[in-house]
């Protein structure tokens, strides 16, 4: 249903972040629904950011986010995303990982941890600018052309996202470019 609307209304199709395979076919399958009604669709992707110097520190900053959260509240939530949530989405989301804290890394680069317990947005991309940058490339390369980003703690990730990872996708703050 969201496919269709898209297609009949919308300019950009956003979608959460998923692997680069289901991304593509997603992708594909919103782009034929559009053409039957020639129309042409952009395409954006929402997803975390966990980017650090070195690939360990970033998978021990996305061990930390979910170091407090218990089992049992893992299992309340992935009931309530399956059993009162009719979104197709967020049972796409509670899939990758199947609520199950050893099958949390869907692709590489890409955690499923954040969706644990939150709705909605619930994978990251976790490693090194230069890997997450790599990430990058392969979502646009399948045809995402917009990226929706946030990080946990909201201000605290911005600044490394900024520092880190802007630099290496050409972006500048405004201190750099100043």
């Amino acid at each position: 249903a969201g496919q269709d609307l898209a297609a009949d209304l919308v300019d950009m199709y956003l979608t959460w972040g998923e692997p680069p395979a289901q991304v593509a076919e997603k992708l594909a399958a919103a782009r034929a629904k559009a053409a039957l009604r020639g129309r042409k669709l952009r395409f954006g992707i929402r997803l975390h950011f966990i980017v650090r110097e070195t690939e360990d520190e970033a998978w021990r900053a996305a061990d930390r986010l979910i170091s407090h959260v218990t089992d049992a509240q893992i299992e309340n939530a992935q009931a309530r995303f399956l059993n009162q949530m009719d979104s197709v989405g967020q049972r796409r989301m509670a899939q990758l990982h199947g609520g199950r804290r050893d099958r949390l890394v869907v692709s590489p680069n890409l955690w499923a941890g954040v969706g644990l317990v939150r709705g909605g947005a619930g994978t990251a991309l976790v490693g090194t600018p230069e890997q997450i940058t790599e990430r990058i490339r392969e979502y646009q390369a399948i045809g995402i052309d917009t990226i929706i980003g946030s990080g946990y703690p909201h201000l605290e990730e911005a600044y490394r996202v900024a520092e880190l990872l802007f630099p290496k996708l050409g972006l500048g703050t405004r201190r750099q470019r100043a």
